[in-house]
């Protein structure tokens, strides 16, 4: 569950001393304010993913910047990666017989 998604479920977050923030809207077409906070978060392209000590004034530029971004813990970021990496390990191959029934149980004889 990412924090957009517990926020929208009022689902405790628990805290955490570091903040993975992910940029997920294009800078294009904002205000300039907000391309400034987004600027000093060290968020320049989308899907990037920054690392921020959850301090008050990181938290005030999030508030301001909140609908272009995705907060999460370290716990949520970890589970996420993880899962990531889980869909995009290595699978044994499938192997496939074109030959008939018949034919493979003469042919293992």
């Amino acid at each position: 569950m990412n924090a957009f998604k517990a926020f929208k479920a009022s689902v405790p977050i628990a805290w955490s001393p570091h903040l993975y923030i992910t940029l997920v809207r294009g800078i294009p077409g904002t205000r300039r304010l907000h391309r400034r906070t987004l600027e000093a978060l060290r968020l320049r392209k989308c899907n990037r993913t920054v690392m921020r000590w959850n301090t008050p004034t990181v938290r005030g530029m999030l508030q301001q910047v909140k609908r272009l971004v995705v907060i999460e813990t370290e716990e949520m970021y970890k589970a996420r990666k993880q899962n990531e990496a889980n869909h995009r390990a290595l699978r044994p191959p499938l192997v496939i017989s074109h030959l008939p029934a018949s034919a493979t149980a003469s042919a293992s004889s």
